[in-house]
């Protein structure tokens, strides 16, 4: 009996100190293993990391174009999204993610950030996008023809403002492109309306174009330099 006691009472005390190892301070706790960066494939945690600085922590009231904006997800395709994330947008602040161009991201991570925008972030529009202009911005539009269709449409809001987007040092983070779906989509978050929201049905896709061209000639060619005076600034 009492040798029976003692290999219970050792067992008890086995029992305990692995109890005890187990639950220890700083042992790591199932499925706890820290993935290497090249193998996350969250979402959530791909677009907090690379995404959310810019675009905002639910792609929207950010710095950056408003990515939630349901209307902007239907109108960029996915080819469009790819090259953006993987190469960066020419004449703006977004840099290039895919590993290929020197950035974090792998081409599959690249591929989860676009499908995830998609399943949150877009939704059907049945007809309502059918005056939706092209996404690209054409090569034959006219500055001329768009700074008349500015002054005419669009500076009477666009002035000297917080809405003001005829200063230089603006549009020398802001490419052609950029600034063409901001013009489309709009801003919602200081009431600004989209291209196919225009009240007056005045825009047609040739004074769009024409307009982003006209603002692309305001852009100073030497950004961090001196800017000159802005020539539809104050009178």
């Amino acid at each position: 009996m009492r040798l029976l006691a003692v290999r219970i009472a050792a067992a008890c005390v086995l029992a305990v100190a692995i109890s005890g190892c187990e639950n220890s301070p700083g042992k790591p706790k199932p499925n706890s293993a820290i993935l290497r960066p090249e193998e996350e494939l969250s979402f959530d945690v791909l677009y907090r990391g690379n995404c959310a600085g810019c675009h905002g922590a639910d792609g929207k009231n950010g710095a950056a174009i408003e990515l939630a904006n349901p209307e902007y997800q239907a109108w960029v395709d996915d080819a469009s999204f790819r090259r953006w994330i993987a190469g960066g947008m020419p004449q703006t602040q977004m840099p290039a993610f895919a590993t290929s161009a020197g950035g974090p991201l792998t081409d599959r991570q690249v591929e989860v950030l676009i499908r995830g925008m998609r399943q949150r972030w877009a939704r059907q529009f049945p007809g309502q996008l059918r005056r939706m202009p092209p996404y690209g911005q054409p090569v034959d539009a006219d500055a001329g023809r768009g700074a008349q269709v500015f002054a005419r449409s669009c500076r009477s809001c666009h002035r000297q403002s917080k809405q003001e987007i005829t200063s230089p040092d603006y549009l020398a983070l802001m490419s052609d492109q950029a600034l063409r779906a901001m013009i489309v989509i709009g801003v919602p978050d200081i009431g600004e309306f989209g291209f196919h929201a225009d009240p007056m049905g005045t825009l047609t896709e040739q004074n769009l174009s024409d307009v982003v061209k006209f603002l692309g000639s305001l852009r100073s060619a030497a950004p961090g330099q001196p800017y000159p005076a802005n020539p539809e600034g104050a009178e």
